[in-house]
């Protein structure tokens, strides 16, 4: 009788303990490490296909609240690339684009400058070198750049200067691009 109890106890331990797995918070980066976090929904509709190949080209105009903080657009950028990585779809499959302007633009100044300006380290720039590690090309509106009258050499490796934000998406769309916009992107990590 005691091992009947204990085997039933043991039985009725597991399936409370796999329930609660089920359940938990089960984050996790897969492709933009340390960026970009992800809860899993394997239920979802509109899953992406691990078989497609995907063209992407983000919109990041919006500055982080704090210059502290890392710009919420690029976090979203991650977020994404995860969220195709969460599906399968490898790093080959997946050609982006991230086109940077208006009060994004102060995210991808070097550190130097960036300290200078706002007085804190550049948060994003080990964000930017985890998307460019990963295939993302960051690139960053010349226009911007002139309007905040930043000198060119201040910008970041491996950014990107483009003529302008506006046609970098206009001619990646006609190339079959996907446009996201990312404003609205959450602050956590």
């Amino acid at each position: 009788m005691i091992r009947y109890l204990s085997s039933c106890s043991l039985i009725l331990f597991s399936s409370f303990c796999l329930m609660q797995s089920a359940h938990a918070d089960t984050s996790r980066t897969p492709l933009i490490a340390g960026y970009g976090k992800l809860y899993d929904t394997p239920d979802a509709a509109f899953q992406p296909d691990s078989t497609q190949r995907y063209k992407l080209v983000f919109k990041v105009s919006e500055a982080a609240s704090n210059a502290a903080d890392i710009n919420p657009g690029l976090n979203e950028v991650a977020r994404v690339i995860n969220l195709y990585g969460r599906s399968g779809v490898p790093l080959s499959q997946i050609d982006a684009v991230v086109a940077v302007n208006g009060g994004a633009t102060p995210a991808m100044l070097d550190e130097q400058h960036y300290h200078k300006l706002f007085g804190a380290a550049n948060p994003n720039l080990q964000l930017i070198k985890a998307l460019n590690d990963a295939g993302v090309k960051v690139t960053l509106c010349s226009q911007a750049l002139a309007w905040h009258h930043y000198d060119p050499h201040w910008v970041a490796a491996p950014v990107i200067t483009t003529p302008s934000a506006l046609t970098t998406m206009t001619v990646l769309q006609n190339q079959g691009y996907a446009l996201l916009d990312t404003q609205g992107g959450r602050q956590d990590k």
